[in-house]
Parts: C-alpha cells; structure tokens; sequence
C-alpha cells in the first residue's frame, strides 16, 4: 500500500514537475527535490537518476497489438545485429529494441531466431494465378513483389493492379511499364525503324505508366521486339523521363556482332541508363560463356558510371549458376525470330534458311552456354544431347529446330562459374532477386522456391561470402532504395510491418533442377502489413497483400 501511495505521488509530482520545467532553473529544480527530505544537494543530484527510474517504473505499460520477443534484430540497413524486441500496431511497426515495459495482446518468443523486413523481389515472373496464395515466395520470406520484368507488361497498369487487388494477395505487388510491350504497341512484331510519331507514341505511354505508380522501366533488349530497338532509339525513347529517378531495368543484349558478350550487353543498360538520366539496373546479372571470369569489368564499369544513385548503377542478381527462358528465344537469331511463332517456324520450311538457322544457333549456344551440353530441356526433364540422340542425329542446331516445330517450350541454360556470382553478389549496389515469382507450376527453375534461403543458407552461414546484415540488406533495403520505396525494407517505426523469421542455422534451400518445387527449411514466420502469411512453417491463407503503386516525384 505505502508503494502503490509513494507510486501515485512520484506520478503526480513528476507531472507537475514537467509542466513547470521550461520556467525552472536549477535552485528550483533543487527545491523540489528537497520535497523528498533529502540530506544535501549533493546527495540530491546523485538521486535523481533513481528518482527518474523509480517515476518510469511507475507509468502505465505501453499496449501493442503483437510483440516479437528475444530475436536476433536484423534491421535491414547493414547494420549490426542485436537481440531485442519488435512491437507491432495493425500494419505499422511501433518500436523497435528492449522493450521491458511493454506488453502485447499477442507475444511470441522467437529467442534464437532472426527477425528481419520482408523480402522484396524486385525481378518477378509472378503468375496472376498464384499471387492469392502465393506460397512459393511466402515460403522464401517474399512479402513483396515488383511485377513485369524483361519488358513485358500490360499497357494499363492502373487496370492490371485493379484485376490484382480484386483476386485477392497474400503478398504485396507493384508492376513496371514494359518497353518491349510499348515497342510491340507502337511499332510491332518486324525489324523496322520507328518514325516519330512512333517515338512520341512510345514516350506517352512510358509517361501513362509512370503516373499509374510503375516502379520503372523494364526491357528485354535480348527479345524479340526490343531486341530490333537501336541503343540510340531506346535513350530517345526514355529521353523524358530522367526527372521521375526511376530504374531502367534491362535483360542485356547479347549480339553476334559482339561475339554474344554479356559485359557488352550489360555495358549497352549502364550506357542507355546515364545518357537517358534513367538509373541504370542490370537485371539478373550474370557474366556468361566465353566470358566468365572477367566480373571485374563490368563491376567496375558499374562504379564509375554517373547516375543518380549513390555507388553508381546497380543490378539484382539470383545464387544460381543457369537461367530459364525459351528455347527460340536466346539460340534462334533474331532475325528468324521477326514476325511471331509461325512465321518463325515457316522459315524452318526453307532449306537455304533453315540451314543459316542451324549454323547461327550452333554458335549462339557455343559461345552463350559453353555450346549445347549447357541446355536442358524444362518441359520433358532431359539433356538437349538427349534429344539429339533420339532424333539419331549429332546437330545441337537441328534438334533444336526439330524441337521448335513440336512446339516453343522452357529451358535451363548453364552460364556461368561461382566466383564471377559471388563478386556480383558481393557487389555494393547489387541487390538479390529470384527472376521467379507466385507460381503454381511443377516445371520451372528451381530459383522459384529456393533463391532467398539459397542465399541466406549456403552464401551466409555455409560459404561466408556475405555476412548477414550485408545479405539482407541486399534483400531488404537495398532493393527498396533501388526503386525508390520508402515505407518498407527496415525494421524501424513507422515502416510498414512486412517481416520474416527464420532460423539462421537451419535456413536452406532444397529445390533442384530435377525436383525444382521443394520447399525450402527454416522460414518460420511471413508477415505481411503485420498479418501472419505464413506462420510456423505453414501458409495461413491470409490475403493481406495490397498492390503498391510509386509516388509521382514533385516537379
């Protein structure tokens, strides 16, 4: 009784002593101290310390509606981790650090673990099918997904992330405006120079995708039809549009004419990106064929250039060694490509063509993939070399052409070796992505459900090539600088609650080429805007993703 009294008056007095503070001086100060018969002023300054302790003790405990307790702060800012707590509010995050005085409507103790922000891929295929669900990204600690990448994109973003929204989303999605599908729009399917009224064409509808909320530009100029745009026509293109500070997010283009150099073609983004005043963003980086071991290069060229963002151009990049694309896409020369699916395949008719095809698809694998025995075929789970000897014949170029007339169809293509990937992983301004997305499709790469915890399993804990606060920097705030979101990628108050748990010494992937949709281990919580998505190693079914549009800069 005597404390609980002695608690109400420190309460009282302390009240009253705050609100007369900015009219006291120290004689006062002093003075109301003696209240508490205190033998001397010296002995008074020495208790207030105590007396300020034992007046906090007795304020009123601050409510939240969830506390993590005890987990290993991982903030997303490369800075060093501690152990503490994360209170959350709704969708907001409330505070951050020891909280001893608070108390949560739920806690959940997660000693042991990693607490850190959600994972932002910046690179998504996501399929519109699987976003409600969603579960091979929530079980990676995906909580958000930058949509339309390598160019392709509806022309209607408003449209798209309205369709979206009213399917439902486990997690959040925001799009890019696609410049092959602007060029498709404007110019077409043919290998033509575009006029300029075409030109003013192309520029409107970047601009009505950029005032729709896209996170920026997105191209594949290695595609069939960016790939018929000259390096001269795509700066013209995004000539306009340098003050808006968004990426220009490119699949680099690798041309015969330059032996297929990826640090050619990645060289070509970096080039269009500083003269367009658009940040250059070489996407799933990787240094290919003939080329590997020569990272240094380009990493460099990356550093020196001048662009808007602090460390010079910037990349994302997956823990993978082979990509996934299309058999025409990457091995039939652009050429034969012009025109669509059927007219390419109406070439093959023609044996004088047929036979070029063959020649320049031979060498596009040679010097792209180290030759065919890069290349496995996704959808009938075999070798290219497999192929050729069921067809009873030693041309790769042919087998693929024969392969094409059945129909178009996946592939894995092998490129490059671990030390060019780890010194791009290493890299400043380099964030990781998957190059994957929602999917629920059983043939696909296996970056699909592994790429995160790859990174976190075998790059952190196993290889030490990253630490982990680099690695999820690299995840988490990095990427959210890059495309310029500002309310999510840290763990700080104020920021939006999308966060993961996982246990760094169990955290790994299992999916492989062969079996690519296994599960990966040691994700244990997905939070998305503060709801649990996946809980104790299980999708919950919540469908608290909202679609997330950038801001129109002030001008």
């Amino acid at each position: 009784m005597f404390f609980q009294a002695f608690c109400q008056f420190c309460a009282a007095y302390y009240i009253h002593y705050l609100n007369r503070f900015k009219q006291t001086n120290s004689i006062l100060i002093m003075k109301h101290i003696s209240l508490f018969q205190l033998a001397s002023k010296q002995l008074a300054f020495k208790l207030v310390p105590f007396i300020l302790v034992i007046l906090t003790s007795c304020s009123p405990a601050q409510e939240y509606d969830l506390i993590f307790r005890n987990g290993t702060i991982v903030d997303g800012t490369g800075k060093a981790a501690y152990i503490g707590d994360v209170a959350l509010n709704g969708d907001t995050i409330m505070a951050v650090g020891k909280l001893t005085r608070a108390v949560g409507a739920e806690e959940v103790d997660i000693t042991g673990l990693v607490i850190a922000p959600g994972f932002i891929n910046i690179h998504s295929h996501a399929e519109t099918d699987a976003l409600p669900t969603a579960v091979n990204m929530l079980s990676q600690g995906v909580t958000t997904e930058i949509m339309n990448a390598d160019g392709r994109s509806p022309l209607d973003l408003t449209l798209q992330m309205h369709q979206l929204d009213s399917g439902g989303l486990a997690l959040n999605v925001g799009g890019c405006i696609g410049f092959n599908s602007v060029w498709q729009a404007s110019v077409g399917l043919n290998d033509l120079r575009p006029t300029e009224a075409q030109i003013q064409e192309m520029q409107e509808m970047i601009r009505q995708g950029l005032e729709a909320g896209a996170w920026g530009v997105s191209a594949g100029l290695d595609y069939v039809p960016g790939r018929y745009a000259k390096t001269a026509e795509v700066i013209e293109v995004l000539n306009p549009f340098a003050d808006w500070k968004v990426v220009f997010a490119n699949h680099d283009r690798l041309t015969p004419e330059s032996h297929y150099s990826s640090i050619a073609g990645m060289t070509e983004t970096i080039d269009i990106g500083t003269a367009s005043g658009l940040i250059p963003l070489i996407t799933h980086m990787k240094v290919q064929g003939w080329e590997q071991g020569k990272v240094d290069t380009i990493l460099q060229r990356m550093t020196a250039a001048k662009t808007d963002f602090e460390g010079g151009a910037v990349a994302d990049v997956y823990p993978y060694l082979a990509g996934m694309t299309s058999l025409a896409s990457l091995i039939i020369p652009s050429w034969a490509q012009e025109g669509g699916y059927e007219t390419m395949v109406a070439r093959f008719k023609d044996p004088a063509l047929r036979a070029r095809i063959i020649l320049e698809a031979e060498e596009a694998m040679t010097l792209r993939f180290g030759g065919y025995e890069g290349i496995f075929l996704l959808d009938s789970q075999r070798e290219l070399s497999d192929a050729m000897e069921a067809y009873g014949i030693e041309s790769p170029g042919e087998a693929v052409i024969r392969l094409l007339e059945e129909k178009n169809q996946a592939i894995i293509a092998r490129f490059g070796i671990e030390s060019d990937l780890i010194a791009i992983m290493q890299h400043p301004t380099a964030s990781i992505a998957c190059d994957c997305g929602a999917s629920l499709r059983d043939r696909l790469h296996p970056r699909s459900w592994g790429s995160f915890p790859k990174v976190l399993g075998e790059y952190v804990r196993e290889k030490k090539a990253l630490t982990l606060e680099n690695a999820i920097y690299k995840m988490s705030g990095l990427p959210a600088k890059t495309i310029g979101m500002t309310d999510r990628g840290t763990l700080a108050p104020g920021m939006v609650a999308d966060m993961v748990v996982f246990d760094p010494n169990t955290v790994i992937d299992k999916a492989t080429y062969e079996k690519p949709t296994l599960m990966s281990e040691g994700i244990i919580h997905t939070l998305v805007n503060g709801v649990f998505a996946w809980r104790d190693g299980t999708a919950t079914g919540e469908k608290a993703g909202k679609t997330l549009v950038r801001p129109i800069p002030a001008k």
